[in-house]
């Protein structure tokens, strides 16, 4: 079935229709999206980033959660399968096609389910319409990337401190310095919901209010960007990420309409139209995490206070010691963040709680829509799957 989850778009698959087989897989999900050709002509994907996603779904084993989810990104750059990472996007299409296709009974006027990240091991708490036991894809709620309106889709995502790494703040820094591709920069190296490495616009020389075109069409700044990028994936120990999706990177300025902060977000080889949801929980976790790129910049001191002479304020300061600890909080805490990017906002529900000390993310939540496109047969070349 092809949907639009959020400002993604991709086929969704039955998990009993592909081969379990790893290296298999990848070549009949490259093979079903039309890769390695970046326009991807001879498939289903669209030739960017947003448009060359793949999801899995299955009935789950796991004793906590309804179905499973497996995604799958297919660079149409590098034509690539990684499955690292998540995307928060197409995890929206997720309920829906669970419901269409039976693996949960659809309630009224709303069905509930819990989704087991295959990626991370994460959970996810999906609310779909279906009113009188009908899942309904026509709704009044917008989202900015998308044009028109659908019905709403609720996700809370647990579970998403340390995603892929094992630690929110893999190297134990707030922030650090890195130099990288002939720059100096300080950078935050964070994994909630996706690992992610958020620097500030102003010190590469942009305002982080450009358009996604002027990055994807300037080489120095992407040969930078991807230098940083590689750095930080070997500090947050992910190895050689010269051809992985992860770390993505986040390039952050102050807001300029309302929000808490601005995001230009990387896939990492363009720049999104909009902004990927598990990055977006991303950059607002690290607003309320002291001492980060992000809460040097976000709009609300209180929810992201600074501490004078730390890593956050400036980047001579040797900034390996400084930690959430050295500010006292107690109890828990929700937290609404707006993350501005090129085609408008996302809003992030936080779930924060202040432990020992230290500021930990309990969930994060987002309202989003999804649409289906079209179910059918996808047919591959007998080269990519002999059986």
């Amino acid at each position: 079935m092809l949907m639009r989850g959020g400002t993604s778009r991709g086929p969704f698959f039955a998990a009993e229709d592909l081969p379990r087989d790893p290296a298999t897989l990848d070549a009949v999900l490259l093979a079903a999206m039309g890769s390695p050709t970046g326009r991807q002509i001879d498939g289903l994907g669209g030739g960017t980033t947003v448009t060359s996603k793949v999801a899995v779904v299955g009935p789950s084993e796991h004793p906590e959660a309804d179905v499973d989810y497996l995604f799958a990104q297919i660079d149409p750059v590098w034509g690539t399968v990684d499955t690292k990472p998540t995307c928060g996007n197409m995890l929206v299409g997720v309920g829906p096609y669970a419901i269409e296709h039976g693996l949960v009974t659809a309630g009224d006027p709303t069905t509930s389910l819990v989704v087991r990240n295959v990626n991370t091991g994460s959970f996810i708490d999906v609310v779909c319409c279906t009113p009188g036991g009908e899942l309904t894809y026509e709704g009044d709620c917008a989202i900015d990337g998308v044009d028109g309106t659908a019905t709403p889709v609720e996700l809370r995502f647990r579970g998403i401190e340390g995603s892929v790494t094992g630690s929110m703040l893999p190297t134990g820094c707030v922030s650090e310095p890195i130099t990288a591709g002939g720059v100096d920069v300080e950078a935050t190296l964070i994994d909630v919901a996706m690992p992610m490495v958020m620097v500030r616009a102003n010190d590469l020389g942009q305002s982080g209010h450009e358009a996604p075109e002027e990055f994807d069409s300037d080489p120095e700044f992407m040969a930078t960007m991807e230098a940083i990028r590689r750095e930080a994936g070997e500090r947050m120990g992910l190895g050689d990420v010269s051809r992985s999706v992860v770390p993505k990177f986040g390039l952050l300025s102050a807001a300029r309409n309302g929000g808490t902060i601005t995001s230009r977000y990387f896939t990492p080889t363009q720049c999104h139209r909009a902004h990927a949801v598990s990055g977006g929980i991303c950059v607002a976790a690290a607003t309320a995490v002291p001492g980060t790129v992000a809460a040097s910049l976000a709009d609300d001191p209180a929810a992201a206070p600074r501490v004078p002479g730390t890593a956050a304020d400036s980047l001579a300061h040797e900034s390996a010691s400084w930690t959430a600890g050295d500010v006292q909080h107690a109890g828990e805490e929700q937290r609404d963040a707006t993350i501005e990017h090129p085609s408008g906002s996302l809003e992030v529900a936080l779930h924060t709680e202040w432990r020992d000390g230290s500021v930990r993310i309990i969930s994060g939540g987002v309202t989003r829509t999804a649409r289906k496109i079209m179910s059918g047969t996808v047919y591959v070349p007998q080269e990519a799957w002999p059986g």
